[in-house]
């Protein structure tokens, strides 16, 4: 045993020196300006900012609470503040054709002074329109007019009445109507004289009526006409005396915008259109505007703008995050107002997305929410393809159902988008869709830990000071910054790194701090964070403690003295959410003669998950090339995770296992005191294994409760010490020599722990040494494929 001897204390821990921290406290610490440990990811987003072509979009690649999101808005707003402004969008009326708004692009500012002019406009032309179509000049022309067609109604009608006199018929008008009446002695019968009249004088005056009403229709055969042409005369009228009232304020609005296009075609529409329409503007036409508030909203629903995106007091390039990236809220939406039970729309009630506003600039999502909502992202695709937008409804395609709505001119489409998301998102999507790569061609990698150096040390340091005082916090003294940086390096798993997952930083100081108010002191020190460590792993704590009371009570199996064949304790991580804890696990194995190889239990019953399954195939590898090279590998063995009622997976027992089969095999016992982990080859080299931290403090709190007896102790491999940071109970126990930690590179050298005795080695006549577990192996193995023969 002399040669395997345990690790010292100083390997399962790596304090960090606070002569590597040159102050007392934080406070005297400059800000951290940057971002921790990321170089690469900003050389990554400076090339995709800075690349102009299209395509070029981000993917922000890295696990949540490492400030991804912070990186991404940070470096775009410092760059997006140098950048030029983008354009003003508004939509305008289609005076042609409603449904189609036309969209209009000013510089920056301008949409909102557009919109401010067609307002004193629009307060213009209702002064002016009404006094233009008030004025004696114009009323003197609309009387001409209708004094023309009056004088030659009334001389048909006079003639008519002329000829009625001489057949003494009396011609008179009624509503609109002319009727004819016969006369005696200058007054018109009634019928009671006219039925008294002899029958020829009643035959005389019928005949009579007849030829007025015939010679009537033939004298007001052009009445229509001369109706038709009063009423031109009177439209004419109308527009010429419009025009005279709009022509001029309409010009001089368009002469101080004749160098932005849009708005002299746009003004043009609205002259012409007002000149066509003012009368009805100011009168009783159909136009149902009765009160000058009534006009003017007319007015501004008509010829006003839609200002969809100002950008007058936008700084630089604007950088847009949409929360939420549903398709309306992505690309925009057309609102709808109830009028007498009808849903009814128009251009002012376009309502703008986040593309809108973030045209010309940054616009960043994050890529699960996106893929989340249905439609966006093949909409997404489409937009960015043809670099425009169009606001449509989506659902319309896929029911068949399609209402009256209007259909906007697409808005030209200029802007970078930036997905922030996992991993496994990001290669999903480069599987799926073929269209990902080219369009999303920069990869930003945010790097999960930072090599724990003197310099990185100083600058995680002053990471610290930087997020305590964004958060209001205490100063930390540099002992607690000691022992942050030291808990960082667990996080990380790894001696040599710190973790770059600020978001558990900000979380573990803040409760640092609320220890230390409860202590009452001034400054966050070593033991504030000792406590908010211990405070969160009793919150989250009650199922490792339920599974520890199960093994105390003999519910779950679980030795840690004496020695058992084909029986030994392996090492398992439980993961419940974010929190994971270690837990011991009886491994069992059977061997007997046969043919069937090495049967994995939990992969029979379907519980054993593909890694799991392969780390026991494994094992057939190992015992033929090792111990059966010149004879057949014959033997039915099976093997165990004993009381797991779950998913197993993970080759991490395959260390345990190849041990327990041997332990079956040749009888030999297992010390139980002992618990272990490690993954194996073909060759019996152990490999690294994760977890190992959590894995040694679940069998430590098991023996350190059932009492510690200095004999215990885990095997993990060699590969992991570098991951060594044990919590300071476990650390203490190993220098009082109450728990041990034993490093393993090959599977002879865990056997000889385990055993108590020599693996042996292979001689050069190809046999092993005597009294060796491999020649036990190896007569054995004869035996029993002898046996089957």
């Amino acid at each position: 045993m002399e040669k395997h001897a345990p690790l010292p204390p100083e390997a399962l821990y790596r304090t960090c020196d606070t002569d590597l921290l040159p102050f007392r406290t934080t406070e005297t610490l400059e800000n951290f300006t940057g971002f921790f440990g990321q170089e690469r990811a900003l050389e990554a987003m400076e090339f995709g900012i800075g690349m102009p072509r299209p395509g070029y979009n981000l993917f922000v690649m890295g696990n949540p609470h490492t400030g991804r999101f912070s990186f991404a808005t940070v470096n775009l707003k410092s760059v997006a503040k140098k950048q030029h402004k983008p354009h003003d969008w508004c939509y305008l009326n289609n005076l042609k054709d409603n449904r189609y708004p036309v969209s209009l692009k000013l510089p920056a500012g301008k949409a909102v002074r557009f919109r401010r002019d067609l307002g004193r406009l629009f307060d213009t032309i209702l002064s002016e329109l009404p006094a233009a179509f008030e004025s004696p000049g114009y009323q003197r022309l609309k009387g001409r007019i209708e004094r023309d067609f009056n004088r030659r109604y009334d001389s048909a009608v006079e003639e008519i009445e002329k000829r009625g006199r001489e057949c003494s018929i009396a011609v008179y008008r009624e509503a609109g109507q002319i009727g004819f009446t016969p006369v005696a002695n200058g007054q018109a019968m009634d019928e009671a004289q006219f039925s008294a009249l002899p029958e020829e004088d009643r035959e005389a005056f019928q005949r009579n009526i007849a030829e007025l009403e015939d010679l009537l229709n033939d004298s007001l055969t052009e009445l229509p006409k001369w109706r038709r042409e009063a009423a031109e005369q009177m439209r004419e009228l109308e527009r010429d005396t419009a025009r005279q009232a709009v022509s001029a304020p309409i010009q001089a609005l368009k002469d101080s915008y004749t160098n932005l296009p849009g708005v002299p075609a746009h003004l043009d529409h609205v002259e012409r259109d007002l000149i066509k329409h003012g009368a009805e503007l100011v009168g009783d036409g159909t136009i149902e505007v009765k009160t000058d508030a009534g006009r003017r909203s007319w007015l501004e629903d008509n010829y006003g703008i839609n200002l969809l995106v100002d950008n007058e007091k936008t700084k630089g390039a604007p950088v847009i995050f949409e929360a939420h990236p549903s398709y309306d809220n992505l690309f925009g939406r057309i609102e709808y107002t109830s009028e007498m039970g009808a849903m009814v729309t128009n251009y002012q009630l376009i309502r703008p997305g986040a593309l809108h506003r973030a045209n010309g600039g940054y616009l960043v999502l994050e890529a699960e929410k996106l893929l989340d909502q249905p439609f966006v992202y093949g909409a997404l695709k489409r937009a960015l393809k043809a670099e425009e937008i169009r606001i449509e409804n989506p659902v319309n395609e896929y029911t068949g159902v399609t209402t009256i709505t209007l259909n906007p001119e697409p808005v030209p489409l200029t802007v970078k988008i930036v997905l922030i998301g996992g991993r496994d998102t990001y290669y999903l999507l480069q599987e799926l869709d073929h269209d990902f790569e080219k369009m999303f061609r920069v990869v930003v990698d945010f790097d999960e830990d930072v090599s724990r150096t003197p310099h990185s040390i100083r600058q995680y340091a002053r990471l610290m000071k930087t997020l305590s005082s964004e958060e209001h916090l205490a100063a930390l003294t540099r002992e607690g910054v000691a022992r942050l940086v030291e808990h960082s390096s667990r996080l990380a798993e790894d001696q040599e790194l710190l973790s770059a997952h600020i978001g558990e930083l900000v979380d573990l100081l803040c409760e640092a701090d609320y220890r230390r108010k409860e202590s009452g002191d001034d400054l966050i020190n070593a033991i504030h964070v000792e406590q908010a460590l211990s405070a969160k792993e009793r919150r989250t704590g009650r199922l490792a403690q339920k599974i520890l009371d199960g093994i105390l009570n003999a519910t779950v199996l679980i030795d840690t003295e004496g020695e058992a064949i084909g029986k030994s304790n392996g090492l398992t991580v439980l993961q419940v959410g974010d929190v994971s804890f270690g837990t011991p696990a009886r491994i069992t194995a059977t061997v007997h003669p046969g043919s069937r190889g090495i049967v994995d239990i939990e992969r029979e019953v379907t519980l054993g998950q593909p890694i799991h399954s392969k780390g026991v195939l494994i094992l057939s590898g190992y015992l033929g090339h090792k111990y059966a090279r010149d004879f057949p590998l014959a033997l039915s063995a099976s093997i165990a995770l004993e009381q797991s009622y779950g998913y197993v997976d993970g080759d991490s027992a395959s260390l345990a296992e190849i041990c327990t089969l041997i332990s079956a095999l040749t009888h030999i016992p297992i010390h139980q005191q002992y618990a272990l982990t490690g993954s194996i080859n073909q060759y019996g080299e152990v490999q690294a294994i994760g977890g190992v931290n959590e894995k040694i403090e679940g069998f430590f709190r098991l023996c350190n409760t059932r009492g510690l007896t200095g004999s215990q102790g885990v095997i993990i491999p060699q590969a992991n010490v570098r991951n060594l940071m044990l919590k300071r109970e476990v650390v203490d126990a190993v220098s009082d020599g109450m728990f041990h930690v034993y490093a393993v590179s090959t599977v002879d050298q865990c056997l000889e722990i385990l055993t108590g005795k020599p693996a042996g080695r292979l001689k050069e006549d190809g046999q092993f040494t005597q009294r060796s577990v491999g020649a036990q192996i190896v007569k054995r193995l004869r035996e029993i494929a002898k046996a089957k023969a």
